[in-house]
């Protein structure tokens, strides 16, 4: 467990000597427990016993129980994802060893494949345990309301969730209440009955008060906990209490305000005082509230207000920490602003100063905030920037600035390039240049109005900003200005400042790569890994593996790509430690050079290897390509709706980077829309995205371009005086004679071969079979089989024609690819045979596999995550059913399937 946690907010709240039994809702709660509901919700205002209710029930119901009480900091989904491990790890010391693996590795994976880890974990415990997030109400994060609903989604039975709040959380509650999934206590449950209102007031507080009286209090503050305590205490020491029930009453608002102030008057100047100068913390120590207050008495002032039930709740047993309860604190904050209004900004900088001391900068940059004291703040965040950079907490970081007055950002260049660098993180793209620009106008007249505090930061800005340059460069697509960017930044870069060389040098290849000069960026990348084979940057070196392998691919050098990965793999083996931080994306590739050698069996092995090793240690990016080639496989595998569904999973993930995307998902669809015969949608594709057959050719849209050409042959086949073939033929030739002049073999072979089945489909067998002899030349010696076999059935009989020549050198080569064709490729539209007379339309082989679950106990969560799609894929499959089958709910489909025997 990390050192920089605050262990505090994973304590249970010690039990009190004193409380009042509630059999009633303890029956309620194990109800749910005891029947396996994933959730219990515990929602009511302020005041109402939630936290005191669920720690009692927790330390009695007889499982391990964790807890997590949440913060404001909470709403930045890593340290979320890290307390959440924390607060597991107090039931299960080894629990989420591989997310803190994930959260603490260079770059930051998918939050979905975070908590796919964790879930892993949990479901791998041998015992039941449950987890309690405390005040849920302060999340105010879409992302963190996101990963809570998808562990409650896919949540282990091993595991019951308790969540106490003050107001319902954004989940879908809806549904578990539906599926009876959900217990709820609220106000109307948690509100004291008389009976416990007399057990509180009479033995707990010590009062004497008649049936009468108390059955009046009780229903003046309707039952409400904290309403009944603050009356308690403004009453001890009255002897008129029945007159001060009398006069008592009012919505929840003025009962408060009326009962503070007759507490707060009742108390000595020195606890008042106290009260109010520390209402301004979130948790309180006697070190912090002695720096804050001037005085040296705190900890014996601590003890007081917890004897005296002051609303100081102890956060750990060594009565160090403590808080106070959340409504009485805002009380107290609100009678501060109207006293002492002088005093908050000086409380909140007497904070911000011992929090820094502390070695505590979040806070002491909050309590700055606080403080209106903007330069204080913008000192301590310009030195947060790198350290949580790396923690890959800049959602935190960039909140604090953007509270920062422009004009105090603009002198300091060091926090200019760090905004930059996060707007770039989070995609923004625009604003990132403008920072840059302020940045470099200091850097090239500076006056004494610049603000530098991180000096070392400042020394490394030069190159710092040209590598932001190049990153955003390459993002926006302009190649010559990543170049530039690039090469400006390796020239501005120290020597020994290795992490920013190697950072410009991946950037210069990058470009190269996308401007089509693949034979440069494989030299570049190349001598580069060879360089870090020396140096034994593994990390790195993995990185750029995984680029010069998918360069070598497109160069049309298998065996290089696959020696290239099989020499890292050896070198991340020989690591002391964990699997090096990329590895799952040496399997992943390995994988897709085995899809087109034609081993399906060593590609699935070698994709489950990725899976596995990524969920752990992934890099930016590395979900959308697992997805790629899982579809790729998929589409091997003849399972062509499948396909399409990991290819939509694919776009969902892709995040906007420097990397060249050479392969678009929609073209990549669009292909297999081709195989399913889905003619419109491929046109409609080629439509939307602008493409011409006269269009410049570059290698940044020859994909696109290639299916293009699959799009004009497909359309030529339906309409053979359309011209379609001819455009298609002459795109062909274009294409061809760039992808040549680049070296892009893989391409040209692609190429040849379609211009193979242009020629076929116009009844030109000489031109057909002479195109497919030049691909057939070129594919032998690197060993591909995919790139015909997907071609289909009538590349299939080319192929056949082709090796009637048993005395021709590539007979060998031809009967390995024809062995690859298991059997004749389907007809368009394939599922007809799952067409039933009285069917509105035929149902999909992806369709029945859903239909198929459907029929089993799996929820509809559950279903998506065996087939590796999203909800909302899921949904679209379920809802074409029910149209197919002309039915609206899940248990008519699967009678109405029944019936037309489709299982």
């Amino acid at each position: 467990m990390s050192d920089s946690l605050l262990l505090t907010k994973l304590y249970i709240p010690p039990a009190r000597l004193k409380v009042v039994v509630r059999p009633r809702l303890i029956e309620q709660l194990n109800e749910g427990l005891f029947a396996s509901r994933k959730l219990t919700l515990i929602s009511a205002p302020a005041g109402f016993g939630k936290t005191t209710l669920a720690s009692e029930w927790a330390a009695g119901c007889g499982l391990p129980a964790a807890w997590l009480s949440m913060d404001e900091g909470d709403n930045d989904p890593t340290r979320f994802v890290t307390y959440l491990v924390a607060a597991l790890q107090t039931v299960a010391a080894n629990i989420g060893a591989g997310v803190l693996g994930v959260l603490q590795a260079s770059q930051l994976a998918p939050t979905e494949f975070i908590l796919i880890t964790l879930l892993n974990e949990i479901a791998t415990m041998p015992d039941n345990f449950v987890l309690v997030l405390d005040d849920y109400h302060v999340i105010d994060s879409k992302p963190v309301d996101e990963a809570l609903t998808f562990l409650l989604d896919h949540l282990p039975p091993q595991m019951h969730l308790v969540i106490a709040t003050r107001e319902d959380p954004p989940l879908p509650l809806a549904r578990l209440r539906v599926r009876g999934q959900l217990t709820e206590l609220r106000a109307a449950d948690l509100r004291f009955t008389p009976a416990e209102a007399a057990d509180f007031l009479n033995r707990m507080m010590g009062l004497k008060l008649r049936d009468a009286d108390i059955a009046a209090l009780e229903a003046r503050t309707e039952g409400w906990v904290a309403g009944l305590q603050l009356a308690a205490l403004s009453m001890l020491g009255r002897s008129d209490t029945a007159g001060f029930i009398q006069a008592f009453s009012g919505s929840h608002r003025f009962v408060l305000d009326y009962l503070v102030e007759e507490v707060l008057q009742h108390q000595s100047e020195k606890i008042r005082s106290f009260l109010l100068q520390t209402a301004i913390l979130n948790r309180l120590c006697a070190a912090l509230c002695n720096a804050i207050t001037e005085r040296e008495d705190s900890k014996e002032i601590l003890e007081v207000l917890e004897r005296s039930n002051l609303f100081l709740i102890p956060l750990d047993d060594q009565r160090q920490w403590y808080r106070y309860h959340h409504l009485f604190a805002d009380v107290l904050q609100t009678h501060l602003m109207e006293t002492q209004p002088e005093q908050v900004f000086n409380l909140h900088q007497r904070a911000s100063v011992w929090y820094e001391q502390n070695g505590l900068p979040p806070d002491a940059i909050r309590h700055a905030l606080a403080a209106k004291d903007f330069e204080r703040a913008a000192e301590l965040i310009e030195l947060a920037w790198s350290a949580m950079d790396r923690s890959y907490q800049s959602a935190t970081w960039i909140g604090w600035v953007k509270t920062l007055p422009n004009e105090l950002i603009r002198v300091r260049p060091v926090l200019s390039v760090g905004f930059a660098w996060a707007l770039l993180d989070g995609g923004e793209l625009e604003m990132s240049e403008a920072l840059l620009h302020d940045a470099e106008r200091w850097l090239d007249t500076p006056t004494d109005k610049m603000v530098v505090v991180d000096k070392e930061q400042f020394r490394s800005l030069p190159a710092s900003i040209a590598t932001a340059r190049a990153y955003r460069s390459l993002a926006l697509g302009n190649v010559p200005g990543a170049v530039k960017y690039a090469e400006q930044a390796l020239k501005l870069t120290p020597e020994d400042d290795q992490i920013r060389l190697m950072q410009a040098a991946s950037l210069l290849g990058l470009a190269q790569y996308t401007s089509g000069d693949l034979e440069a960026a494989e030299q570049s990348l190349a001598d580069f890994h060879t360089d870090l084979r020396k140096t034994g940057e593994i990390l790195t070196l993995i990185g750029i593996t995984f680029l010069l392998a998918e360069i070598r691919m497109a160069l049309g050098r298998l065996h290089e790509a696959e020696n290239i990965y099989q020499q890292s793999l050896r070198l991340a083996a020989c690591q002391d430690e964990q699997l090096p931080l990329g590895t799952a994306d040496l399997y992943r590739g390995l994988s897709e050079l085995f899809i087109e050698q034609g081993d399906l069996e060593a590609a699935a092995q070698h994709l489950l290897t990725s899976q596995k090793l990524g969920e752990q240690n992934p890099l930016t990016g590395w979900l959308h390509r697992l997805y790629v080639t899982q579809a790729r496989l998929k589409e091997a595998q003849g399972d062509l709706d499948g396909t399409l569904a990991l290819l939509d999973e694919a776009a969902r993930v892709y995040i906007r980077g420097p990397l060249p995307d050479v392969h678009p998902i929609a073209a990549l669809k669009t292909q297999i829309w081709l195989k399913q015969g889905r003619l419109v949608e491929a046109l409609g594709w080629a439509r939307e995205q602008g493409l011409a057959v006269d269009d410049d050719m570059s290698y940044s849209r020859e994909f696109e371009h290639i299916t293009l050409a699959r799009v004009l042959i497909a359309a030529g086949k339906n309409d053979r005086e359309g011209g379609s073939l001819d455009e298609a033929t002459r795109l062909l030739g274009r294409l061809l004679q760039a992808a040549e002049s680049g070296g892009r073999m893989g391409s040209v072979i692609q190429i040849q071969l379609l211009q193979a089945l242009a020629f076929q489909a116009q009844d030109n067998l000489p031109h057909a079979l002479a195109a497919l002899e030049r691909a057939l030349t070129l594919a032998e010696p690197e060993g591909y089989v995919r790139i015909f076999v997907d071609e289909g059935e009538a590349m299939r009989l080319l192929i056949e024609k082709q090796s009637n020549n048993r005395d021709h050198p590539l007979s060998g080569y031809t009967d390995k690819i024809l062995a690859a064709f298991t059997q004749p490729a389907a007809a368009p539209k394939s599922a007809n045979m799952h067409q039933k007379p009285d069917m509105i339309e035929p149902l999909s082989e992806r369709e029945l596999e859903v239909l198929r679950l459907l029929r089993g106990e799996l929820s509809g969560p559950e279903i998506a995550q065996h087939l590796i799609v999203s909800i909302n894929t899921l949904r679209t499959h379920t809802k074409s059913i029910f149209n197919k089958l002309g039915v609206n709910n899940r248990r008519a489909a699967i009678r109405r399937a029944e019936e037309l025997d489709l299982f």
